[in-house]
């Protein structure tokens, strides 16, 4: 076991669906609410710190899902992710208020410049991409304004408040914690300016290392520091060799075409910079899928938004999420497929490794359970 302080290992709620492959029905699971649930209720009792929940026009609502599960956990922090353009920052203020107070400070906001111009219409967001950042400015102005005891008066050329205050105090003072990505020129100036954790998708560390320290300079001009987070997949067995398999199981489905369509679609429709990344590491070749060691793009050849996973053991997965924590990333956001099953496969062979909390016990003693497999009944 690891002797440095332990990450922050956070988990996902997969509101758009789970499976046991990617790109086929085959082992497809829907994102119904219990089984949402059951996802979060099992991060809880394993010790993750927290869980995401997406937005998107393929998801369910972060929102209220994350207020239906909140009563069936006890300590998991929701990250929710929100758009600033569809609804006002007063709306979304009194929002988080209320989840916060009902939750007992549990929530954390990731805010969602947004990155498909054509999804983003049909929510009534048609500003091109630097208009979205300069509206993600006012709105974090706004939302930061409406919790100071002297309210905002604000007149901007996207959003407005005049007079505008949050009159019902969240537990977490002065708010919530504000978490945001973007790989952009524009979406770093807005990370160093207002929020308190910068996340960035898995990358190789050198560039993850460029990134995190253009906005620790940033901010730092701005008289500020932010927190770091990483979002990433995890791909954990008991050696590297099963790992690597289960990494190659997981993308078993895929053909050529499948794979030429997603990315042609997604070169067309998306203007990230950080989704730009993703695709340029892989560049759809199934030839060149480790970018970095142990990690892997695979997911990235049919998934949107985080493509990569550490792959490896635990001890392998443990070293390489190291080096990211000398970065400064305190804040891991994981997931796997399926997402039920890998929470347990994670908690049980990586966090001991990172030195977070105990391992899950069972219901019964280890040698109960070896008796009970042997002979068919529990040992006296």
């Amino acid at each position: 076991m690891s002797t440095q302080s332990p990450l922050d290992l956070f988990w996902f709620v997969p509101t758009s669906g789970d499976g046991r492959y990617l790109g086929t029905r085959q082992g497809a699971r829907p994102q119904d609410f219990g089984y949402l649930r059951d996802v979060a209720m099992a991060a809880d009792r394993l010790g993750f710190g927290g869980v995401l929940l997406p937005t998107g026009n393929q998801c369910e609502d972060p929102w209220i899902t994350g207020a239906a599960i909140a009563p069936f956990t006890q300590r998991l922090k929701f990250l929710l992710a929100l758009r600033p353009g569809v609804q006002t920052p007063a709306q979304w203020a009194r929002q988080a208020a209320a989840f916060d107070r009902i939750t007992g400070g549990r929530l954390l906001m990731n805010v969602v410049t947004g990155a498909n111009p054509k999804e983003l219409a049909g929510d009534g967001i048609t500003l091109p991409h630097a208009e979205r950042y300069a509206q993600t400015e006012e709105f974090l102005t706004i939302f930061r304004g409406l919790f100071t005891e002297q309210g905002i008066d604000f007149e901007g050329r996207y959003l407005s408040s005049h007079g505008g205050k949050n009159h019902f105090p969240p537990v977490q003072r002065p708010h919530p914690p504000l978490w945001f990505g973007g790989s952009s020129e524009a979406g770093i100036e807005v990370a160093a300016k207002h929020v308190d954790t910068y996340l960035t998708w898995g990358e190789p560390p050198a560039q993850v290392a460029a990134k995190l320290e253009a906005v620790r300079a940033r901010a730092a001009a701005q008289g500020r520091a932010v927190n770091f987070g990483l979002r990433v997949h995890l791909i954990v067995r008991e050696t590297d060799a099963e790992a690597w398999a289960a990494a190659e199981r997981l993308i078993s489905h895929l053909d050529d075409a499948t794979i030429a369509a997603v990315q042609k679609r997604r070169n067309e429709d998306s203007d990230s910079v950080g989704q730009r990344l993703q695709s340029e590491l892989h560049g759809g070749r199934r030839d060149r899928l480790e970018v970095s060691p142990n990690l892997w793009a695979g997911i990235g050849l049919v998934r949107a938004g985080v493509g990569t996973a550490l792959v490896g053991s635990a001890e392998t997965v443990a070293a390489r999420l190291r080096e990211y924590q000398a970065l400064g990333v305190s804040t891991v956001i994981a997931s796997g497929y399926p997402h039920l099953e890998e929470a347990y496969t994670v908690a049980e062979l990586l966090f001991p490794q990172l030195g977070i909390g105990e391992a899950p016990q069972p219901a019964v003693a280890a040698r109960d359970f070896v008796a009970a497999n042997s002979y068919g009944t529990l040992a006296a």
